[in-house]
């Protein structure tokens, strides 16, 4: 039998020396390598666990179809919309997100729901005593009798908890304070992280919970452990939020049973988290009026489409180098668009400060912002106001064109809804829409047309 030694393993990336090292080769984080005991002895026999069932290979057709099992839907509506309907029998999901920012609130909502339709849920605080896990819950009004509790960190006597209690949905919280002692590396280390996931995993694919993993956030905005961890499970889900804001995003990066890039919007209050079921009021609530710089467009986020603001403040430099500063949208995209309006319409920027921000804290990535931001920069440069019923949407080419973007019924259809009387989208995108009534579709093929119908 082979004999236990030593190695230094990077706890951001999974890197492994054989000596200690002051800066991570791969990751390059300083002070990252953390001693670890690996082989035999360290893992002993008996303790590894298989993963599928003793079957010779067989061709996929010959492979007998089984249908997708009866979902379990909670009563918060943007919770099921990110995981594709509801939880799924059997699923690992894990959940991030910063300290604070509400993990624990909507997992204990979650299962509150489900106990109140007679499921068996079990919730353990690795993290809480049993009391300040019940004072949470009398908070939030979450207190009922098929939701049990447990502040234990050992992976073996969860294990057991379970196989006891056969609950039909787990929450973990947090994996990072979960152990195992069949390892010598302290809780939180990437071995106990990949070993204590790993084990539950096999857990809830074998007696069929839906399993949840709450994980905390590093300081560069990943999950602890995050290839580790988003390898092993079916669905990541981040919450984030900005700065002092009273919204939480719940956000879909991978899900083996739904659409990514779903997005659900919560609000923190005293009693808890509220959904947010029409999140473009919620965005356009404060638009200024009569007001430059200020502009409306038409976002999807995953199925959904939401409205929101595209803000943008242009004032002379008083510097050799002007400056640019994008928030809420990606700032290479900004300079890039500020080159193309200089090039292609004759505007002038080279000696202006440029500041464009999405307001709300939410950030747009598709390519549809681009018309929203040159929209917004031409109307402060040139202090025109742009309508307070148009809705723009459209994504901006090198050569000044126009281009056709995906859902664009989606994105009129909201607009309509939310009394907007116009809209100005690309040609293209604009073939086989009916307009609603009320709503004009201004189409336009490059941006001198959007010029000589706006300024």
């Amino acid at each position: 039998m082979a004999k236990a030694k030593t190695i230094f393993i990077c706890q951001s990336c999974g890197y492994q020396a054989p000596k200690w090292l002051g800066r991570c080769p791969d990751c390059q984080g300083w002070g990252t390598l953390v001693e670890e005991l690996v082989g035999e002895e360290a893992t002993p026999e008996g303790t590894r666990q298989r993963w599928g069932v003793e079957e010779a290979p067989r061709a996929i057709g010959d492979v007998a179809e089984e249908e997708e099992g009866p979902r379990l839907p909670t009563r918060l509506e943007e919770f099921n919309r990110v995981l594709g309907g509801g939880i799924v029998a059997g699923s690992v999901v894990l959940l991030g997100g910063d300290p604070g920012i509400g993990k624990s609130t909507l997992m204990f909502q979650c299962l509150y729901t489900l106990a109140a339709q007679g499921k068996r849920c079990l919730y353990i605080s690795a993290e809480e005593s049993l009391r300040q896990t019940k004072l949470r819950a009398k908070r939030l009004g979450a207190v009922s009798d098929g939701l049990f509790v447990a502040a234990e960190t050992s992976l073996e006597r969860i294990i057991q908890g379970v196989e006891e209690l056969s609950p039909q949905v787990l929450v973990i919280d947090s994996i990072q304070s979960i152990y195992t002692s069949q390892l010598g590396s302290a809780p939180g280390s990437i071995s106990q992280v990949r070993e204590t996931s790993g084990r539950l995993t096999y857990l809830a694919k074998g007696l069929g919970v839906a399993t949840f993993l709450v994980g905390h956030v590093t300081k560069d905005g990943a999950i602890a452990g995050p290839r580790v961890l988003e390898h092993i499970v079916d669905t990541v889900l981040y919450m984030e939020r900005s700065a002092d804001s009273p919204f939480r995003i719940l956000r879909a990066v991978k899900n083996r049973f739904g659409s990514t890039n779903e997005i659900g919007v919560f609000e923190m209050k005293e009693e808890g988290l509220q959904e947010v079921t029409n999140p473009s009021e919620i965005f356009l609530a404060e638009r200024p009026t009569g007001t430059s710089g200020s502009t409306v467009m038409a976002s999807m986020e995953g199925t959904r489409p939401i409205l929101v603001e595209i803000q943008a403040l242009v004032a002379p430099t008083a510097f050799a180098v002007p400056k640019r500063m994008a928030m809420g949208v990606d700032y290479n995209r900004l300079s890039l668009l500020v080159a193309v309006m200089e090039k292609k319409v004759g505007i002038n920027l080279s000696h202006q400060d440029i500041f464009a921000n999405v307001a709300g804290g939410l950030r747009i990535e598709e390519p549809a912002v681009d018309l929203g931001v040159v929209v917004a920069v031409a109307s402060s440069h040139l202090d025109k106001v742009i309508p307070a019923g148009m809705v723009v949407f459209g994504e901006v080419g090198l050569a000044g064109e126009v281009r056709g973007v995906s859902f664009g019924e989606q994105r009129v259809r909201e607009a309509a809804r939310l009394g907007f009387k116009s809209c100005i989208l690309p040609r293209s995108s604009a073939q086989g829409i009916k307009p609603p009534k009320g709503m004009e579709l201004i189409t336009v093929r490059d941006l001198r047309e959007v010029w000589d119908k706006l300024f």
